[in-house]
């Protein structure tokens, strides 16, 4: 897009372009879905170049982001698409991860319960949750089908209320899943009622933006990390739409709070923050650094900005960026 003529044009002017250049607006109306999957790898870049690729490049679907975690020993892939372009680069790329990662041998900070561990569908443009839930069903089915693999379905597409929380799902993590999966309470949505030997099982379901927000700490005591952790996730008396383990990070010996922001227009990522830096210092220790793992919503950090900068009557309206792309 040109920039200079975006700033120039008049309202008129665009419209009048737009008549003119009719596919920009059947552009404008494609049904577009964030996916962010979830991969048992942080280490092998090589392997994750691999289970990558099937999103370079394929009409329909943009790769985004993709980072990985030595220690967590996880990458977090972040694409957007339409339904069936995206179907069809989720299902080869969870064939390659199931060729290339065996869960027995997979070691890492996060739980885990899979290959692909996670798999969550966010609608962005011209589809509703509703839509997302039943894509999410229709690629969980036919992934299931396809590689054998057990697929419970999560948050939005849950079929029971106990399986809406991921964490409940995946307790016993990959080592305990394979007696789990006998129960017939925790019998999978699609596929056998029985782990893929290497690949595990995997959650699937259509959400709201989630921003992953870690919060490190200047000690190497897990323990604090596990009770701050406690204090400030929602299950356990803390913040609402917040989730939160503690986690080793060896390398840089160091812990952390790792962060699930299930809605940060509601749980803004200040208040974590703040909760966590009053709790540290109970334990006296300091926090020293925070990150955030894939994309975030520009909305979630301009909040912050706000707050720290005590803005007053601040719009997202004044972001320069919202206004040129409007």
């Amino acid at each position: 897009m040109n920039f200079a003529f975006v700033g120039a044009a008049s309202g008129r002017d665009l419209r009048h372009w737009k008549n003119q250049h009719p596919e920009n607006n059947m552009a404008s109306m494609k049904k577009i879905l964030e996916c962010v999957p979830n991969f048992s790898e942080g280490r092998d870049l090589k392997k994750i170049e691999k289970i990558v690729e099937p999103f370079r490049g394929a009409d329909g679907v943009k790769l985004l982001d993709y980072r990985n975690d030595k220690d967590h020993n996880r990458s977090v892939v972040t694409v957007v698409g339409e339904p069936q372009p995206l179907k069809i680069a989720l299902i080869e790329s969870v064939g390659i991860a199931i060729d290339l990662i065996d869960m027995r041998k997979h070691k890492g900070q996060h739980p885990r319960m899979g290959a692909i561990d996670v798999v969550p569908f966010i609608p962005v443009k011209e589809i509703s949750m509703d839509e997302a839930i039943k894509v999410s069903k229709a690629i969980a089915q036919q992934i299931a089908e396809t590689y054998k693999l057990p697929i419970f379905l999560y948050e939005q597409s849950a079929t029971k209320p106990e399986r809406q929380n991921l964490a409940s799902i995946r307790k016993g993590q990959f080592e305990g899943m394979a007696e789990k999966i006998k129960h017939p309470q925790w019998a999978p949505d699609y596929g056998p009622s029985e782990i893929h030997p290497t690949a595990g099982a995997t959650a699937m379901g259509a959400r709201m933006p989630l921003v992953a927000f870690n919060v490190n700490l200047d000690t190497s005591n897990i323990d604090i990390a596990n009770q701050i952790a406690k204090k400030v996730r929602h299950i356990s008396g803390g913040l609402r739409y917040c989730k939160g383990i503690g986690l080793e990070l060896k390398d840089r010996g160091i812990v952390q709070v790792s962060l699930n922001m299930t809605d940060y227009t509601k749980t803004a990522l200040y208040r974590v923050f703040e909760l966590i830096k009053i709790e540290a210092q109970r334990h006296g220790v300091n926090v020293v650094g925070s990150e955030i793992i894939g994309l975030v919503p520009m909305e979630a950090l301009m909040d912050c900005a706000a707050h720290y900068l005590g803005l007053e009557d601040f719009s997202m309206q004044q972001v320069l960026e919202i206004r040129i792309y409007e």
